[in-house]
């Protein structure tokens, strides 16, 4: 295994000490490391993998240093126009080292919606025409491969991929700095407005823990699950398809459970939503100010101010609470809000530790969701 104060210190040997990019559970060691060892300025954590891309390039234009870029594979799809738009060797000719974790490894398992990535993980690169190699998992390695990667992109140009394998880094942990203020659990917070639901409303949950929260609720007040589409993969765009249901069914409730990583690496769909103004629509934003379910590494979701952004993007009624008795208050009335609705539910950064997963499959979890909606098929009412 690799210490990650070793790879970051072999990296800095060469010139390479600027970072960018979003967390991964395979790379949380070396995130963490990140986070608390190199300035805020050396280490941005950006709102998605394309815009890692963009921060890169800006900074060897300035510097001519090699920066890195770590995202998880199921990212590269965020980050393929700017490599190869802006990055490419017939393009600008960037070098920009890419550090990749490989969820969905070939025969090593993992959830369902990272095997096909993990399957195209090399093939996509190659497509790309993006020399690439599996990271080394000793540290007697790791010089001569980095080596091998700095000359291969000071000559030609162009980004290397290091693709992580699952256990590449020893473990360092990201000292907890939970917010102390904030009372309210997001668990305890996501059961509280499940249970605020009529019968005829659906929820579209986020990637991640919100998601597993939500299923863990169902099981545990002996529901069945096809009022949710839990959004397994495709970080960032629950609302556009909370919103593709709200719009083909105006008589029903739809609820976009979303969380602050979420909605900040896609923030224009928020534009979406309130130019179209859907009556039958409520974003509920579970906001901890972290990415909780690849490491806990903070996101910006504490410095926006969500409620100003929704309004003038056209939600019709914003608001925001941070405790529980605020929040059952809104739940209350929440029948009264004129929507598009975003509620902002401020919440403290964690989970407990035997937190499931769903045991229902995707295509499982599609086709009860499909069945409800065609069996209570709910068109407007106008």
């Amino acid at each position: 295994m690799i210490r990650p104060q070793y790879f970051y210190d072999t990296l800095k040997s060469y010139g390479i000490d600027f970072y960018t990019g979003v967390p991964d559970s395979l790379l949380k060691s070396l995130c963490a490391y990140l986070t608390e060892n190199s300035e805020s300025t050396k280490n941005i954590i950006a709102a998605n993998e394309g815009g890692a891309i963009g921060l890169a390039a800006g900074h060897y234009l300035a510097t001519k240093e090699i920066p890195v870029v770590y995202m998880q594979n199921s990212g590269i799809g965020n980050a393929v126009n700017p490599l190869l738009s802006l990055a490419d060797e017939d393009v600008y000719r960037i070098p920009i080292l890419l550090i990749v974790g490989w969820r969905g490894e070939p025969n090593i398992h993992d959830e369902p919606q990272h095997v096909k990535q993990g399957k195209i993980t090399i093939p996509l690169f190659d497509t790309m025409g993006i020399k690439n190699e599996i990271l080394a998992t000793e540290e007697q390695d790791i010089n001569e491969q980095i080596k091998r990667a700095v000359d291969y992109m000071q000559e030609k140009q162009t980004p290397y991929a290091l693709i992580v394998k699952k256990g590449t880094f020893e473990k360092y942990k990201l000292l907890e700095k939970l917010e102390k203020h904030l009372e309210l659990e997001r668990e305890k917070a996501v059961q509280l407005v499940a249970s605020a639901l009529d019968d005829n409303s659906v929820v579209v949950s986020t990637t991640g823990k919100i998601s597993r929260e939500l299923f863990e609720y169902r099981e545990m007040k002996g529901e069945n699950h096809e009022h949710d589409f839990l959004t397994v993969g495709s970080m960032g765009h629950s609302s556009q398809i909370a919103l593709g249901i709200a719009l083909a069914q105006k008589g029903r409730k739809v609820y976009c459970f979303d969380g602050d990583g979420a909605i900040i690496m896609h923030m224009g769909s928020l534009g979406i939503v309130g130019n179209l103004a859907p009556k039958n629509f409520y974003h509920i934003l579970f906001n901890n100010g972290a990415h909780d379910t690849v490491g806990g590494q903070p996101t910006i979701g504490f410095d926006i101010n969500f409620i100003q952004i929704a309004h003038h993007l056209g939600y019709k009624s914003v608001i925001s609470v941070d405790n529980e008795n605020a929040l059952q208050s809104i739940l209350h009335s929440l029948d009264t809000y004129e929507a598009p609705v975003f509620l902002e539910i401020k919440v403290r950064k964690g989970s407990r530790e035997d937190l499931g997963r769903p045991t229902t499959t995707p295509i499982q979890n599609k086709q009860s969701l499909m069945d409800f909606l065609m069996l209570t098929n709910l068109v407007d009412k106008k």
